[in-house]
């Protein structure tokens, strides 16, 4: 841990905090690590009323907690969600290639206009830290997705710019794949799974970062800390060929849960547009603002780096893999808490 919990909770303490998207997964996430640090105020700003209700269930009272019904595209609203807050995360937007191929107009409007409008009712609200979450998809984008992404930390790197005599801190965190978050591949295969159908993917060479949701959300919090102003985090992660976690999957669900009989074989499909066979964290242009600091790597436009950084770890296809013990043990917590 490169902050310490001592820190964080100087950090946090007494503090009001805006989460928008707040009730999906990264969102829920940070709600349950930042009451550790006694915040005084936790608002969970949300367009789907369902999801409130569950995550009410999930939080149990507690006064600390506001739920508000409101999308990042309504700029009024936002307006009086961010009123007197310190510290915003922005996790809200449209997260799924798919739907945002089929999709590319509201893709803009929620990922790139949305995250325009948290920007400026921070600039003008005077926050004291803005940490936007970002995608390794927005990295060489190829995917509407990926390329809304990229404009929205385009804009998040330059808000300062604006602020004039204000004091908001920018800054973002780029992640890889959160496993274990709501449409992701973990949940897709566990469905399948438990309908005793052939688990789908697009081709068995294809990899993905990968990270749990409690890592995802210990970052965000220390870069919290860390974030001095027009920096993207990334946290260094092990990659995994999505047929190893397929199969590892099918393995740990058999040992565990099901008989042998309802256990459903491997299928290849064809890839979807916009979809690729490796991920990036950093492009070229990013690595001689590239800083190596342990876990992370932090890049800035502001400092050079003067220490070469290995180019190994920026791909999927080029980076470590995630070990069979502890990809096995993330499919079993999570297994454990689906059910």
């Amino acid at each position: 841990m490169l902050v310490t919990k001592q820190k964080l909770l100087k950090e946090f303490k007494n503090k009001k905090i805006l989460i928008t998207g707040g009730t999906g997964s990264i969102g829920v996430g940070l709600a349950k690590q930042l009451i550790k640090f006694k915040p005084k105020t936790i608002r969970i700003l949300s367009n789907d009323e369902n999801s409130i209700f569950e995550m009410k269930r999930i939080l149990g009272k507690n006064p600390v907690f506001t739920f508000m019904m409101g999308d990042v595209r309504d700029r009024t609203r936002l307006d009086l969600a961010i009123k007197n807050i310190d510290i915003v995360f922005h996790t809200a937007a449209m997260k799924h290639i798919d739907i945002c191929e089929q999709n590319p107009f509201d893709a803009v409007k929620t990922n790139v206009i949305g995250t325009s409008n948290v920007l400026e009712a921070s600039l003008i609200e005077n926050v004291s830290k803005f940490i936007f979450i970002s995608t390794d998809k927005a990295t060489n984008p190829s995917s509407t997705l990926g390329a809304s992404k990229l404009l929205a930390e385009r804009l998040t790197l330059d808000a300062s710019s604006y602020r004039g005599d204000g004091k908001t801190v920018f800054s973002i965190v780029r992640f890889g794949n959160v496993i274990g978050s709501r449409g992701s591949v973990f949940q897709i295969f566990l469905e399948q799974i438990r309908k005793s159908q052939p688990l789908t993917i697009t081709d068995s060479r294809m990899t993905r970062f990968i990270m749990s949701i409690s890592e995802a959300t210990n970052l965000i919090l220390e870069v919290t800390h860390l974030a001095k102003d027009a920096e993207v985090f990334i946290l260094k992660m092990p990659s995994v060929t999505i047929s190893d976690l397929a199969k590892c999957m099918i393995k740990v669900c058999k040992e565990k849960f099901l008989s042998k009989e309802k256990i459903s074989s491997i299928k290849t499909s064809k890839l979807r547009e916009g979809e690729r066979f490796n991920e990036f964290l950093i492009t070229d242009e990013e690595i001689p603002f590239c800083q190596d600091m342990g876990k992370m790597y932090k890049v800035t436009r502001k400092i050079s780096s003067v220490k070469k950084v290995s180019k190994v770890g920026f791909s999927s296809g080029t980076a470590t893999k995630v070990s069979q013990n502890k990809l096995k043990k993330i499919i079993l917590e999570l297994l454990e808490e689906y059910n």
